[in-house]
């Protein structure tokens, strides 16, 4: 029993859960637009977002503990290595348009974690009141952009409102964190359970759920099995948001609510392939 359970802190310390709801988010934009999943595009972005989310995490505890780390993290340092070496090589087997974009989001998340300018050692995530908003918008630009520009697919009105929905999407899904973090958050961080209160967020995150259900009807092509499988995801997550507390359960954010996404893919197979 105690390997298992280490073994599942293991998998969601190290960022294979929130790889995975980041390729699912992508798998949901080629089913979305009917463009045939890319498995180069799906790798590159699984092993990125373990790249990725492990430097963001774990920068300032490497730098600083560097001598004395403990196996785990060096096992999660490890993970991190061979992940980014398999990004670039699933980078490589990207389309050469796809580079600038991708330059952007990863100037992004080195900014995230390392000070900006070092003269006043801050980074992008200490910075007031955008952190949230930064990781929404880079989340929508993987999943959503990255996989599109690579096809060459154009990028018109109903993949501009698929991005916005896919920012509010991912807003809604950092609620939660928000309030685990809140007791932990520095004032200076400006968080949105700070400036609005508990109850408030969570309303909030409810009424971004139903802009990011009505945004469906704004588009030029509108498909049942999408607004559908959406809106059962959406009252899925609204129920999430509305449950978290500050005081939650170890892997209720890390764990249930990260892996929303999953569950989305897992919707879809099943009504598709039975109902549509």
């Amino acid at each position: 029993m105690q390997v298992l359970k280490n073994l599942f802190n293991f998998y969601i310390s190290s960022s294979i859960h929130v790889a995975i709801s980041v390729v699912s988010l992508t798998f949901i934009t080629f089913f979305t637009t009917g463009v045939s999943s890319n498995n180069d595009v799906l790798c590159f972005v699984f092993f990125s977002a373990i790249s990725g989310y492990n430097f963001v995490k774990y920068f300032g505890v490497s730098k600083l503990y560097y001598k004395r780390l403990s196996n785990w993290l060096r096992w999660i340092q490890m993970l991190s290595f061979i992940s980014f070496l398999l990004t670039c090589f699933y980078a490589i087997k990207l389309e050469v348009r796809t580079f600038g974009f991708l330059f952007c989001l990863a100037v992004l998340t080195v900014f995230y974690a390392i000070p900006v300018f070092s003269s006043q050692k801050s980074n992008l995530r200490s910075v007031r009141g955008i952190k949230v908003y930064l990781i929404a918008f880079v989340w929508a630009g993987v999943t959503v952009l990255v996989p599109l520009i690579n096809v060459g697919y154009l990028i018109g009105r109903d993949i501009i409102f698929l991005t916005i929905q896919r920012f509010l999407y991912v807003l809604v899904l950092m609620i939660p964190f928000e309030l685990r973090d809140l007791k932990y958050d520095a004032p200076s961080l400006s968080t949105i359970p700070q400036k609005l209160g508990v109850n408030k967020t969570k309303c909030l995150g409810v009424l971004l759920l139903v802009v990011f259900l009505v945004l469906d009807f704004f588009k030029n092509s509108i498909d049942s099995r999408i607004i559908i499988t959406r809106a059962i995801v959406a009252v899925i997550t609204g129920v999430l948001v509305l449950l978290s507390k500050t005081n939650q359960k170890k892997y209720y954010s890390s764990f249930c609510v990260e892996g929303l996404p999953i569950l989305w893919v897992v919707l879809i197979l099943i009504l598709t392939r039975n109902f549509f």
